[in-house]
């Protein structure tokens, strides 16, 4: 009996310890972590990934925390591995959220704000659209699994119990934070460009024709060249938001292996 008791507490510990690692990532991942699924939702989702993977570390090699703060720390260990994997395509959805915001400051339609939950509190009606066009983009490429494989990934390259923060991981958020600027400029600069052009077009308007209110006229104006060329380049942006998706979750993983791990 003695003995079946230390399995049974050996791998509730194991169990513990897979699902805060599976309860950090449904916390941050995009379609598993945002505030549009129901808190339920993902704690179900995350306890039932629990379930799956834990039989496959019954024979991890974790030591055994003498003390509680002990215990502590390898969950904590656990949950900053879950965090940081769902970092990645969270930065470049803020990327393509940075570029609505833009565009909405360019159009004149940045007062037009609505929910998001994605990222909670209020966002720019643009942010909001670029931000569910990439989702869609992400799940229609199967980021989803993607992500998924990444998390079994990270069984095998930091084990359980691994206590501390992967080595390198300050510069992988610079490179993530990079990629992500990138990839905001390049979404924002088609409507950018075209709603600059039409702002020039109207101040020569303007001059050529000083009874016209330019003011009354310019913000339709905008707002319509701006709608259009958004409609036009959306499929570019896609594009664009899949051409870095993989990318930086392979900046991700290759932090997540990298070794030894920091103490």
């Amino acid at each position: 009996m003695p003995a079946l008791q230390d399995i049974t507490l050996a791998q509730f510990m194991i169990f513990t310890l897979v699902l805060v690692r599976t309860s950090g990532l449904m916390m941050v991942a995009p379609v598993y972590g945002t505030t549009d699924v129901p808190i339920r939702v993902r704690a179900l989702l995350a306890f039932a990934l629990a379930v799956l993977i834990a039989p496959t570390q019954w024979v991890a090699d974790v030591p055994f925390p003498q003390s509680l703060p002990g215990y502590v720390l390898l969950l904590g260990g656990e949950l900053i591995i879950g965090l940081t994997l769902g970092l990645g395509v969270v930065i470049l959805l803020s990327g393509i959220r940075l570029a609505g915001q833009v565009i909405s400051q360019a159009s004149g339609m940045a007062l037009a704000n609505v929910a998001d939950p994605t990222f909670g509190g209020n966002a720019a009606v643009f942010s909001r659209l670029l931000t569910l066009l990439a989702t869609a983009v992400f799940v229609t490429t199967g980021g989803h699994r993607i992500v998924m494989a990444a998390l079994l990934d990270t069984f095998l390259a930091l084990p359980l119990g691994s206590v501390g923060l992967p080595r390198g991981i300050d510069q992988t958020i610079v490179t993530l934070l990079m990629q992500s600027f990138s990839l905001g400029a390049r979404a924002a600069a088609p409507c950018v460009t075209a709603v600059l052009l039409a702002t020039l077009i109207l101040g020569l308007i303007g001059r050529t024709l000083p009874q016209l209110n330019i003011l009354a006229v310019g913000f339709g104006f905008n707002s319509m060249v701006a709608l259009g060329t958004l409609g036009v380049s959306a499929g570019a942006i896609a594009w664009a938001f899949q051409d870095q998706l993989e990318p930086a979750l392979q900046v991700v993983l290759d932090m997540l292996s990298a070794a030894p791990v920091a103490t």
